[in-house]
């Protein structure tokens, strides 16, 4: 019997798929994804599966996974409108392993997932190498990923990015709203910018006022897309070390990470039933980012608080005796810190306050006073 080859209107890369460009990509980004791999990560780049080795799990009393997954949003249509695609992978690794963190768990390892309509091996390497030095400053390590070729699907040089990540943590040390009390002390840790949230209302924004990214601007230090590309701030290991500090243990009572659902409704979800917070507005100065996009809107910096972080990026819920200590430790870090509200349990009407967020019964929250200037 003659042996039968599929015709080229039959073959893959007929239906727009380029196998060969693929394995370029795995290649370019392999030593960037290897120096993540600790002692832990069992194998190489391009297995099946990824192995990492927990047998330090066994010298836990009652050791807990963490796990979290998201992606990085409609911010990945400015990285395409200015073909640069070396941060976008930071602002994924944040969304994930900063989520972990909140929990108290320590981050072991990620995987990430890329669907684009043509591997452009380069542009590929681009965003895993990102993705890689981002789990390199918080010791995760990227143990696999994927990137599927979707063409028909997606545009050419249309992406999106997603991925996920493992940690663990004892059980007696997972941080959480039942932790937190009366009198306690909540304390903002900057964010770099927009972080990878409320990118949808800023594509408006600037479409409404006819401003393009790759428009230069005074008002934004430069060309528009790269001012809004600034990376999420990764603050997985200052608060590790934090945490980790025999002088500081048990400070730190809840975590929020401040992402979709804005400022008040994430602090609201790790403060426990009855308590509230009131938020001074007053204690920090909105990143210019915030003040020239609400400028553009005719709106006030008000009215976003719901949107975007405007300049808070986490939120520790400290004990009162330690929070100066921690400030302290977390300014040491490179990260500006602040007091910026007391938890209460005091009865009181709570009319105009968050409450709770996401499905979780929490605490109550609003945001008073003025911006500083």
């Amino acid at each position: 019997m003659t042996e039968q080859h599929p015709s080229s209107s039959a073959s893959y890369a007929a239906a727009g798929v380029d196998t060969a460009a693929g394995d370029l990509a795995v290649e370019l980004m392999k030593s960037a994804v290897s120096r993540t791999h600790t002692p832990e990560v069992f194998g190489g780049v391009g297995g099946f599966a990824g192995l990492f080795d927990v047998s330090a799990l066994k010298d836990f009393k009652h050791p807990l996974l963490a796990t979290s997954t998201d992606g990085v949003g409609t911010k990945v249509a400015i990285a395409q409108a200015i073909d640069k695609h070396d941060t976008i992978g930071q602002d994924l690794v944040g969304m994930v392993v900063d989520d972990i963190i909140v929990v108290g768990a320590k981050p072991m390892f990620m995987t990430d997932y890329i669907a684009c309509g043509k591997v452009v091996p380069a542009r590929i390497a681009e965003i895993v190498t990102g993705i890689a030095r981002a789990c390199e400053a918080t010791g995760t390590a990227l143990v696999g990923g994927e990137t599927a070729e979707h063409p028909g699907l997606l545009a050419p040089d249309d992406y999106d990015v997603a991925g996920a990540a493992v940690g663990a943590v004892e059980a007696d040390a997972v941080l959480g709203a039942e932790r937190v009390r009366d009198g306690d002390v909540v304390v903002a840790l900057a964010s770099s910018g927009l972080h990878s949230n409320g990118f949808s209302l800023v594509r408006h924004i600037l479409a409404q006022n006819k401003v393009g990214f790759t428009d230069h601007s005074d008002a934004f230090g430069g060309q528009v897309g790269e001012a809004l590309l600034e990376p999420t701030r990764l603050y997985t290991a200052p608060l590790l070390k934090v945490l980790q500090d025999p002088e500081l243990t048990g400070a730190i009572h809840s975590l929020s990470h401040v992402t979709g659902g804005g400022i008040a409704a994430n602090l609201a979800r790790v403060l426990p039933l009855g308590s509230w917070v009131e938020v001074e507005r007053g204690t920090w100065s909105p990143t210019p980012v915030f003040r020239i996009l609400s400028d553009l809107a005719g709106s006030t910096l008000e009215s976003s608080e719901g949107t975007w972080n405007l300049g808070i990026g986490m939120f520790a819920v400290v004990a009162a005796d330690k929070a100066a200590t921690v400030i302290a430790a977390i300014e040491g870090e490179g990260i500006h810190a602040w007091t910026a509200g007391t938890v209460s349990t005091a009865s009181r009407d709570l009319a105009g306050f968050e409450q709770g967020a996401k499905g979780v019964d929490g605490g109550a929250v609003r945001l008073v006073g003025s911006y500083a200037g």
